[in-house]
């Protein structure tokens, strides 16, 4: 075979290669090539022209590898290995399972390159090169909200009931933060306005409500951007036509709950009388995902068993850097303080969140007056 023939054989090849390779995924190896011609001098691969790195240096994103060209003697065999290198495409090591002729980088990759070495093999011995090294490695690029599964509201549409709101299911890059509204519209569900001071999570229906109806709106907003849903209208309010309860009797500020529990301020506990930290709810409990927002609600009484509004109820997660520490509340008419917390990476998958709680009066030292302490726990499972 003449020279000039010969080198076009071994140009051919390379092609026949470029395209194997990212067929054989499954294989874990790179396709060989045909065999050489008839009489050929026999020798170990020699790579002429680097492996090379197509696609978008991007978290989440496809690189496809291609082996090069090579010469030497047919048939051929080929594998690759990717590896990961620091931010200056230096002290490369291989990433675990990465043998295909395409990756994805994943988080573990950010801030760093990425090379691919291709190994080639015959009956006269072995030989590797490696491809330069991509761009750091960025992050995927964020996603903006999107709902799933609409708010919803639930109780009684009854002038004085209250109302409870839920943001429904969403997508999108966490973290993601939520507004509430609510909307007062006619008794078709239409021509909404927002209601002026309404933008929690519950809405104490009121005579400006009756025969009307209300919705909640809601407004998810990360760092791509912000989308808000809409729950459907409720029923028809109605007017509350139950007499006026009797005032009630007790200390100074007292007044009758709808459960017949008396409500008193805490201005009205005063020693010998201390604060108690009674029923405890977490939601969800156990925690079973990092992005889920954690919801810790305590109810106040005092040892007379009257409910207590207005006591500052304060809340230390343990251990310190699990999960973000909550600010100071102030317990509500019915006597329920709720704070809320998120996860960080350190959260185990599974443990205890161990949480001290405290409640106090304004003005009184900590340790003092009528305060009191209490340990809870919430449990973590991560799935």
């Amino acid at each position: 075979m003449s020279k000039s023939s010969n080198r076009r054989g071994i140009l051919g090849a390379a092609g026949v290669l470029s395209a194997a390779l990212a067929v054989v995924a499954g294989a874990g190896a790179l396709a060989g090539l045909g065999d050489s011609a008839s009489g050929a001098t026999r020798a170990a691969p020699v790579n002429t022209s680097r492996p090379t790195i197509k696609g978008v240096a991007r978290e989440g994103s496809t690189l496809s590898g291609t082996p090069g060209t090579w010469k030497g003697s047919q048939p051929m065999q080929f594998s690759a290995q990717w590896r990961r290198c620091d931010s200056s495409g230096a002290n490369c090591g291989k990433i675990s399972g990465a043998i295909n002729p395409t990756y994805t980088p994943t988080m573990s990759d950010l801030g760093h390159r990425i090379r691919l070495t291709v190994t080639a093999s015959n009956s006269q011995g072995s030989s590797a090169a490696t491809s330069a090294a991509t761009i750091v490695i960025q992050q995927a690029a964020a996603n903006a909200p999107s709902n799933t599964s609409a708010p919803t509201i639930g109780g009684r549409a009854q002038e004085g009931q209250t109302l409870t709101g839920n943001r429904g299911e969403w997508n999108g890059t966490q973290p993601i933060s939520f507004d509430y509204q609510w909307q007062r519209c006619d008794s078709k569900g239409n021509f909404c306005a927002s209601i002026s001071g309404a933008q929690g999570q519950a809405y104490v229906l009121t005579s400006a409500d009756v025969n009307n109806t209300v919705r909640l709106r809601v407004t998810a907003t990360n760092q791509a951007g912000r989308t808000t849903a809409y729950s459907r209208a409720s029923a028809v309010v109605f007017k509350n036509q139950a007499p006026p309860p009797p005032p009630p009797s007790g200390p100074p500020g007292a007044i009758k709950l709808p459960s017949g529990e008396t409500s008193i301020p805490v201005t009205s506990v005063s020693v010998p009388q201390r604060l108690v930290i009674g029923r405890i709810e977490f939601s969800p409990n156990p925690l079973r995902s990092r992005d889920d927002l954690i919801t810790a609600r305590f109810r106040i009484t005092d040892t007379r068993n009257y409910v207590v509004r207005g006591a500052l109820v304060f809340v230390t997660p343990l251990p310190y850097g699990w999960t973000s520490q909550p600010a100071e509340t102030v317990s509500g008419t019915d006597g329920w303080a709720t704070v809320t917390m998120r996860a960080t990476s350190a959260l185990p998958r599974r443990a205890a969140v161990v949480m001290f709680v405290r409640a106090r009066k304004a003005g009184d030292f900590v340790l003092t007056g009528v305060s009191n302490r209490r340990l809870v726990q919430m449990l973590v499972s991560l799935s």
